[in-house]
């Protein structure tokens, strides 16, 4: 009966729901994205505009704990270490089934991993899996029986209970990848709160209530997420009624919630970098010096206060200082000072070269990256380079920037919010992550030194130890200039008075479990 229920309730909302969503029905929440999503498969997908539908479609073994970046248990009950750290082994909850019926076991736990991480599986082709850098250092998995699972590392790896908990490490329906292979995407199976309904192109996704979720049925009897890439048409549809939470709020529109009663804003300091990926293997930025400049041209603190109006800080470095026990406090953010940026320009023996600058419309945590390319494009200008600016959809940019700068760009917005300080430098500042081999080193920065302090610092499992290395990596990165470091993002969304339970995490992913919606 409950599932009839469900899906009636389903085929009225679809019905009810023009493209202004101003007949929702009253218990479905309407969240405002940045994007259109990629994929609704968590092992094929990067942007955390994504992860924000994907957490509440499927489960981890371990999930992050409310309001911090600690690990607790989700479908495993437990967990034990070897005293090597080189074994993880997971007692799975009982009874727990996928939205298709089918049952979640350890032969489900193993069946995922190895569609990532086996070139051999027979389902391996149902991706691309961007980061399955995440479990590299797994060597097999074993279901020693339905209730429990075996990971087998090659290695001591100190992130491992980390990206389990990150949504690479939720575990998708076996059953649905081998009825729907490729197009999995867009016929996702989990065993989370919400089951997939529907996903009807630039217009919304729509998940419903799952009534025997192991952990607790939602309130909410569906969760509308909407993709609005304009911002100025999400401010206008929230202040209209058509959305009930809207992420990623422009800094210039977060005093006009303020000042109304009918809305609420939350903002958290988060683990989040925004930054320029310099092209080191191409002139003028394959010289430090210039790289260097490009760092002293640009006035970050002008960006911080007028464009992103104090919503951000100044970045240092590679490390969100969100990361305190590994963050580098002694380093400090490279000064604006144009006239040392002309300096260094001139002794790199810049000659004037067009320099390429891909900027996107907007995406996951890159808070206002038109206006910033504008005026990024202006400072370096200023100090004598010639910079143009091509302007991307967010996944289009991905699709020029991820496969690597070399013969394209100079330079390239992003923005990374990360759950650990492993995750960042390793896939984007390592030599063996250039693009070629699967990594997101889109510039092709290598450095021998960052190379064995990353590597090491993955292996050791004394915290105090692994905050010494990342240190050591900052002062070297700092130096070496790969990127601009421009912005520590503190995030932010605006709700409808209605709208309870919600709250911003670390992840900043949008965990909607709890949520209710006053009628």
């Amino acid at each position: 009966m409950k599932r009839l229920f469900a899906t009636a309730f389903a085929l009225a909302l679809f019905a009810l729901a023009p493209a202004s969503e101003a007949q929702t029905p009253p218990n479905a929440l309407v969240v405002g994205q940045i994007a259109e999503p990629k994929s609704l498969d968590p092992q094929a997908v990067t942007a955390v505009n994504d992860f924000r539908i994907l957490v509440n479609i499927y489960d981890g073994l371990v999930r992050y704990k409310d309001g911090t970046l600690e690990v607790e248990p989700s479908l495993a009950k437990s967990w034990k270490i070897s005293d090597d750290g080189k074994t993880y082994t997971f007692t799975l909850r009982d009874g727990v089934t996928f939205h298709d019926g089918s049952p979640f076991n350890a032969e489900a736990v193993k069946f995922d991993f190895e569609r990532m991480l086996d070139e051999k599986s027979p389902y391996h082709d149902t991706g691309p899996f961007p980061l399955a850098f995440f479990f590299s250092a797994v060597d097999k998995v074993i279901a020693d029986d339905p209730q429990t699972v075996t990971f087998k590392l090659k290695e001591p790896y100190a992130p491992f209970l980390s990206n389990l908990a990150y949504p690479t490490g939720l575990i998708v329906s076996p059953e649905a990848v081998k009825k729907y292979g490729k197009d999995f995407g867009r016929h996702p199976s989990g065993t989370g709160a919400y089951k997939f309904e529907e996903w009807d192109a630039n217009s919304k996704v729509v998940v419903t209530k799952n009534p025997d979720y192991w952990d607790g049925a939602p309130d909410l009897d569906a969760v509308i997420f909407r993709p609005i890439t304009d911002a100025n048409t999400r401010i206008a549809e929230m202040l209209s009624g058509g959305l009930d939470i809207m992420v990623e709020v422009p800094p210039d529109s977060l005093q006009q919630f303020r000042s109304d009663a009918s809305f609420t804003v939350q903002e958290q300091a988060g683990p989040h970098v925004w930054f320029l990926i310099l092209n080191a293997k191409e002139a003028p930025f394959d010289n430090k010096l210039a790289r260097q400049a490009a760092n002293y041209a640009i006035n970050k603190k002008a960006l911080v206060e007028n464009i992103l109006q104090g919503t951000a800080d100044v970045a240092a470095g590679p490390t969100p200082p969100a990361f305190a026990w590994a963050y580098d406090d002694k380093l400090e953010p490279y000064p604006y000072d144009p006239a040392k940026a002309k300096e260094l320009l001139k002794e790199a023996g810049y000659k004037g070269e067009e320099v390429t600058f891909y900027v996107t419309e907007g995406g996951s945590g890159m808070l206002d990256p038109v206006a910033m390319g504008t005026a990024i494009q202006a400072d370096l200008e200023a100090v004598g380079m010639k910079v143009k600016i091509e302007t991307f959809e967010w996944n289009s940019f991905l699709g020029k920037v991820n496969p690597g700068l070399e013969g394209k760009a100079a330079m390239a917005e992003m923005a990374w919010m990360t759950n650990d300080p492993d995750t960042l430098p390793f896939l984007t500042l390592r030599s063996e992550a250039f693009p070629d081999k699967g990594g997101f080193n889109s510039g092709y920065y290598s450095n021998p030194e960052v190379d064995k302090l990353l590597d090491k610092a993955r292996q050791v499992t004394d915290q105090a130890e692994r905050a010494k290395l990342y240190k050591q990596m900052q002062e070297i990165v700092h130096d070496d200039a790969p990127w601009v470091f421009v912005a520590n993002w503190k995030q932010n969304a605006v709700t409808r008075s209605g709208v309870q339970g919600f709250k911003l995490q670390p992840s900043f992913f949008l965990m909607l479990q709890h949520v209710k919606k006053a009628s």
